[in-house]
């Protein structure tokens, strides 16, 4: 986590001021409802938009140097929100649960032997029929900078059990770089059966 935290410090790639545009697009599409849960929310862009939209959101990350930024523009816009210091193997200890979940760029970060710790932490607080968005760096992006790629086999096979994957689309993940944009899978995701 240190590395995660330290780069708080300065602003890191992915914290582009705002809320990355596949999400609004999912909101203004109308696949976001109910309680929200923004896993891994960084700064809080993203939750912070779906909270001003009139969403109850929280948002969690486990560098508290985010969260202390995150808290910091609530206060500024006045937005009611919770953002706590959680790791996201670990949801259950909230003790509560979400009728959404989004996740922007934590999936990719996982090494293998940690996907099935997220994908069950993620089941143990997603409502039957909850919906998880993710937006992860995809192998058609060249190069090796960055994290590692998602392929979109490997996001299927995660989510085999107990899940149904309703859509894994191309998508664009933002970053600071000049506004370069990176290749990335959006999926949507539902937990159980999906009916509800």
């Amino acid at each position: 986590m240190g590395s995660f935290d330290n780069m708080y410090e300065g602003t890191p790639p992915w914290d582009i001021g705002r809320a990355q545009y596949e999400i609004v697009a999912l909101e203004e599409a109308g696949t976001i409802r109910g309680r929200v849960l923004d896993a891994g929310c960084g700064t809080g862009e993203n939750a912070l938009f779906l909270a001003a939209k009139g969403y109850e959101v929280w948002g969690v990350d486990l560098s508290p140097t985010a969260i202390a930024k995150a808290r910091e523009k609530a206060r500024e816009r006045d937005i009611d929100i919770r953002f706590r210091v959680h790791d996201v193997l670990d949801l259950p200890s909230l003790g509560t649960d979400f009728d959404t979940v989004i996740d922007s760029g934590v999936f990719h970060t996982f090494p293998d032997d940690a996907r099935e710790a997220f994908v069950s932490s993620l089941a143990s607080v997603l409502t039957p029929g909850g919906v998880y968005h993710r937006i992860a760096f995809s192998e058609l992006e060249p190069g090796s900078w960055g994290p590692r790629r998602v392929t979109a086999e490997e996001i299927r096979a995660a989510f085999s059990d107990g899940w149904k994957v309703e859509g894994i689309s191309d998508a664009c993940y933002e970053t600071n770089f000049d506004n370069i944009g990176v290749m990335a899978w959006l999926a949507t995701i539902v937990h159980g059966d999906g009916e509800g």
